[in-house]
């Protein structure tokens, strides 16, 4: 398979084209765009399902979403999200898709996903909850 590497910085221009013509409603298209991406990487981390969440943060980190990521029971926190820029609100739509979509595809059911603390806003981490729909 062939894949499409993208910087930080390439991102975040396309997060701006967006937002100049969509404004904020664009960052529910952003969170779709992770559900997509996250399909396949589901899918190959579901092969090692009794390893799922460490597989999981394996490809994020290896396909350059992340820098850290961990797992705890209804909570993910990741250091180094490449969506990361300055804002007043938080901007990993496209991660919190992703990881949404993992828990989806784990769990067989529904999940909400939130970003409940990002470094784009001064944290020192972004904090996402998974919770059951």
């Amino acid at each position: 398979m062939r894949y499409v590497k993208l910087n930080q910085s390439e991102l975040h221009k396309i997060k701006e084209l967006y937002e100049g013509v969509m404004s904020h409603a664009c960052h529910g298209l952003f969170f779709k765009e992770g559900s997509v991406v996250g399909s396949d990487m589901a899918e190959e981390a579901l092969k090692d399902r009794a390893h799922f969440h460490q597989r999981a943060g394996e490809i994020l980190k290896e396909r350059g979403w992340v820098d850290e990521i961990s797992f705890k029971d209804g909570e993910v926190v990741v250091k180094g999200s490449i969506e990361v820029v300055p804002s007043d609100i938080p901007t990993c739509h496209r991660l919190r898709g992703i990881l949404r979509e993992f828990y989806e595809r784990f769990k067989g059911s529904r999940v909400k996903c939130t970003e409940e603390a990002c470094a784009s806003v001064g944290q020192a981490e972004c904090r996402f909850r998974i919770e059951e729909m």
